[in-house]
C-alpha cells in the first residue's frame, strides 16, 4: 500500500494554525517574537491572508503585498511553510459601498448589509471579477515561493442569497436539470396538489419564509442549488489559482456534519478534505468518551469524503473557544488527546485557530496557542508544544491511511428530505442521532466504519449499514442489491425507502424500488410513539441471545413474548408484512404484537437485515457481532474509554491508542514498538489516565 504524502517538504505532519500577522503590522517585535515562538511549539505551517482583503487591498485595485511577501520570507527562513488562503470569505467595507450587490439578500427578501464575514452573494459577477483579481495576483506573487505549500479557499461557506441573480441562476439550474420541461418538474415536484403548478421555469422562486415553503421538491432543489452555486463559486477559484500555480494543491476547510452544504458534492473538487474541530469537551450532558466518539464519527466522515488520500484538521481549539454557550476550557491532557484522535483517524495535519489572541473584536477571548499574556510559560502553550513533539517521532505514520471493510451510509439530502418531511414526531426523528450512535456501536466492537454516501461503489466494504435510508438515490438499490450478492453483510432500518430522489413517494409499499424482494418485507405502517410511550422487540433468533448483553436476564429464553425481556423500542416502530425473510424479533405489545420487528433474508451469498423499530444502538450489539462474524471482520472489545485506530501504509502499520479515563488502562495483544515511548510491547500496553500510545506493528 503506498503512501500518500500531502507535503514532502514538512517530513511528516503539518503542525500549524491559523496566523494573522496583519492584525500585527505596527508591533514588528511581536512578529519577530511570533516566529521564535513557533520554533519552540514545533510549528512548521502557518494559515496566512484568511481575513486579509481590506489589508492587501485597501482600496479599489490599490494592492499591498510588501507585508505578506515579508511574513512568508520569514517563515519560510525558519522552516515554517505557508498555507496561503483566498481572501474571499469577509468583504472589505469599500467593495460593499461600491458594489452592493455583492452582499446578499435574506430569505425575507431583504438585502443585508455590510458585515460579519460569509455573507456575499456566490452569484455577483462583480463579486466573483473581485476575487478572481486578487486570488490571480496573489497567486502570480506567491506561486512561485518555496514556502508555499497549499492554497485555503476561502474560509468555511455557509449560507445561502436570495437576491435576484441567484434567483436566475436557481430557475437556469432547475432547467437544465428537467431538460427545459416544466410538466417534468410539476410532475417531479406533485404540484397538482393545493394548485401550485407552473406554467414556466420564470414562475419559480426559491422557498422564501413568507412565500412557497410547502413544496418538499422545491424545498431540496434549493438547498440542493445552494450546494451546486457554493461549489461553482469555490472552483471559480480554484481555476484561477490552477491556472497560475497548477502544482499547489487546494483545499476548503469544513465544518463537520454541517447541515447547509452537501459535502460529498464539493470534495471532488478539492486536492485535499480539511474542517475545523470543535468538540464540546467537559459539557455536563454526556461522558467525556461519548464527546470523543462522535468526533471520531465526524472525523471519519471527513476522511471517507476522500478515501486515498489523508485529510486535514485544519482548525481546532488549544484551550478554548469563544462562540459555545459555556465556553470551556480544555482540561490538562485533553488537548494532546484530541490532537492525537485527529492523527488516529487519518488527518496529516494538527492545526489550531488561532497562533495569537487578537486585542478586540469578536475572537479577541477564542482560545490560541500565545495567549494575551505573550509568553511561552503558559499550560496551553506547552501542551502545543509537546503536541509538536508528538508529531515528531509520528510522522513515519504520515501519508498513511485508514482502511476499514465496514461503512455506514448517510446521504445530505435524504437528511435534508427527513428534516423536511410531513410526518413522524416533530422533535424526534434524530437521524444524525441514530447514526452516530450506531457508529459508536460498532466502534465499541473494534470497528472504524466509513461514512460514504449511498450511491457510491461498496466494493471495498463487507459490512453496510443504512440508518433511515428514506430517500432512495438512483442507483441505490441495485448498490446495495449487488453488494450483498457478493457476500456482503448489510442492514437497514425504518423509514428505509419510502420516497426517490424527487421525493416522490414509492407506490406498492416500502421500501421501494425493488429492495422490498431484497429483504424481504413490506413496511405497511409507521407508528410515531409519544415520549412516554413504550414497546419492545423480543428476540426469537437464539444466535442473538446474548444474555445480559442484550438486556435478557435469561438467555434460555427462547424469545418467548411472555418472558418480558426485550430490546426497548421508542419513537417509531413500522408495521411489518413479511414476505420470504426469516424473523428474528417480535413485537411485544400493542396492536401488532408478535408481528415481525426484526428480519433477515439470504440473498446471493450475503445477507440483508432490518430492524423496524428503534432501539438503542447498544441493545443491537449482538446483531451487529452476528454481522461481524459472517462478514470476516474480528470483534475487538477494548475498555470504555478506550480508542484504537489503525494506519497503514507500505513501511508498515500503526496501531493508535487513546485512554480517555483518568484511571491507568491495560490493553492486551499489543505486539510493537510504541513510537511515543520507544518500548516494545509484548503482550500487554498499559495507557496512563488520558495517555496515549502509537504502537509500529511494522509491515505485515
Amino acid at each position: 500500500m503506498e503512501k500518500k504524502i500531502l507535503f514532502p517538504q514538512v517530513k511528516g505532519f503539518v503542525h500549524g494554525g491559523d496566523y494573522n500577522p496583519e492584525q500585527w503590522l505596527d508591533r514588528p517585535d511581536i512578529l519577530e517574537e511570533d516566529v521564535r515562538l513557533m520554533k519552540k511549539a514545533g510549528i512548521n505551517s502557518a494559515s496566512v491572508g484568511i481575513f486579509s482583503w481590506s489589508v492587501l487591498e485597501p482600496a479599489e485595485g490599490e494592492f499591498h503585498f510588501e507585508w505578506l511577501e515579508e511574513i512568508i520570507d520569514r517563515l519560510y527562513e525558519n522552516g515554517i511553510y505557508t498555507v496561503l488562503a483566498t481572501p474571499s470569505g469577509a468583504r472589505p467595507a469599500w467593495l460593499d459601498e461600491k458594489y452592493p450587490v455583492a452582499m446578499r439578500v435574506n430569505k425575507m427578501g431583504q438585502r443585508e448589509h455590510h458585515g460579519g464575514r460569509h455573507n456575499h452573494c456566490m452569484s455577483s459577477p462583480v463579486y466573483r471579477e473581485k476575487v478572481a483579481l486578487i486570488d490571480r495576483k496573489l497567486a502570480e506573487k506567491f506561486g512561485s515561493h518555496p514556502g508555499v505549500i497549499m492554497y485555503h479557499i476561502s474560509n468555511e461557506f455557509s449560507g445561502e442569497c436570495y437576491c435576484e441573480h441567484c434567483i436566475r441562476r436557481f430557475r437556469s439550474y432547475l432547467a437544465e436539470k428537467y431538460d427545459h420541461d416544466i410538466e417534468k418538474l410539476n410532475k417531479a415536484w406533485w404540484t397538482a396538489f393545493w394548485s401550485h403548478r407552473y406554467n414556466n421555469f420564470d414562475q419559480i422562486e426559491p422557498p422564501f419564509i413568507h412565500g412557497e415553503t410547502s413544496v418538499m421538491g422545491l424545498n431540496l432543489e434549493w438547498k440542493r442549488f445552494t450546494t451546486w452555486n457554493t461549489n461553482d463559486f469555490m472552483k471559480a477559484e480554484r481555476d484561477v489559482l490552477r491556472s497560475v500555480t497548477p502544482h499547489i494543491p487546494v483545499t476548503a476547510n469544513l465544518m463537520r456534519m454541517f447541515g447547509g452544504l452537501d459535502y460529498r458534492k464539493m470534495a471532488p473538487d478539492m486536492d485535499v478534505v480539511s474542517w475545523d474541530n470543535y468538540p464540546m469537551f467537559h459539557n455536563d450532558w454526556e461522558t467525556l468518551t461519548d464527546t470523543a466518539w462522535e468526533t471520531a464519527f465526524q472525523h471519519a466522515l471527513m476522511r471517507s469524503l476522500k478515501r486515498d488520500v489523508p485529510f486535514m484538521m485544519m482548525e481546532s481549539a488549544p484551550g478554548l473557544v469563544n462562540w459555545q454557550e459555556v465556553n470551556k476550557v480544555k482540561r490538562p491532557g485533553i488537548h494532546r488527546l484530541a490532537c492525537v484522535q485527529a492523527v488516529a483517524c487519518g488527518s496529516d495535519s494538527v492545526q489550531y485557530f488561532q497562533w495569537r489572541k487578537g486585542r478586540g473584536s469578536y475572537e479577541q477571548f477564542h482560545g490560541a496557542v500565545v495567549d494575551h499574556i505573550g509568553t511561552d510559560d503558559t499550560r496551553i502553550f506547552r501542551e502545543v508544544a509537546e503536541v509538536g513533539e508528538l508529531l515528531k517521532k509520528m510522522a513515519p505514520a504520515a501519508g498513511t491511511l485508514v482502511k476499514t471493510k465496514a461503512a455506514m451510509l448517510f446521504d445530505w439530502d435524504n437528511r435534508w428530505a427527513i428534516e423536511d418531511m410531513q410526518g413522524l414526531g416533530r422533535k424526534t426523528k434524530k437521524h444524525e442521532e441514530t447514526c452516530i450512535n450506531i457508529w459508536k456501536e460498532f466502534f465499541r466492537l473494534g470497528v472504524d466504519m466509513d461514512i460514504v454516501g449511498s450511491d457510491e461503489n461498496l466494493d471495498r466494504y463487507d459490512l453496510v449499514v443504512a440508518p433511515m435510508l428514506y430517500m432512495l438515490q438512483p442507483g441505490t438499490a441495485q448498490n446495495l442489491k449487488a453488494f450483498v450478492e457478493r457476500g456482503g453483510q448489510l442492514l437497514a432500518t425504518y423509514l428505509l425507502g419510502y420516497v426517490d430522489a424527487d421525493q416522490l413517494c414509492y407506490l406498492g409499499g416500502f421500501p421501494g424500488d425493488g429492495l422490498k424482494d431484497l429483504f424481504g418485507i413490506v413496511s405497511e405502517e409507521i407508528d410515531s410513539l409519544y415520549p412516554a410511550d413504550r414497546n419492545g422487540i423480543v428476540v426469537t433468533d437464539e444466535r442473538l441471545c446474548a444474555g445480559q448483553e442484550m438486556g435478557c436476564a435469561d438467555s434460555g429464553c427462547g424469545g418467548r413474548a411472555e418472558s418480558g425481556k426485550v430490546w426497548e423500542v421508542t419513537d417509531y416502530a413500522e408495521v411489518l408484512r413479511v414476505q420470504d425473510a426469516r424473523v428474528l424479533g417480535v413485537y411485544a405489545s400493542d396492536f401488532y404484537q408478535g408481528t415481525a420487528a426484526m428480519t433477515c433474508k439470504s440473498h446471493g451469498k450475503g445477507n440483508a437485515y432490518y430492524v423496524a423499530a428503534r432501539t438503542e444502538a447498544s441493545a443491537m450489539r449482538p446483531l451487529f457481532e452476528q454481522m461481524m462474524a459472517d462478514a470476516g471482520i474480528p470483534v475487538r472489545k477494548l475498555a470504555e474509554g478506550v480508542e484504537c485506530h489503525v494506519r497503514s501504509g507500505e513501511e508498515g502499520v500503526y496501531e493508535f491508542y487513546l485512554n480517555w479515563n483518568k484511571e491507568e488502562m491495560a490493553v492486551s495483544g499489543v505486539k510493537g514498538r510504541d513510537m511515543v515511548t520507544g518500548a516494545e510491547i509484548t503482550d500487554t500496553l498499559t495507557l496512563p489516565g488520558y495517555g496515549i500510545a502509537v504502537v509500529n506493528l511494522l509491515s505485515r
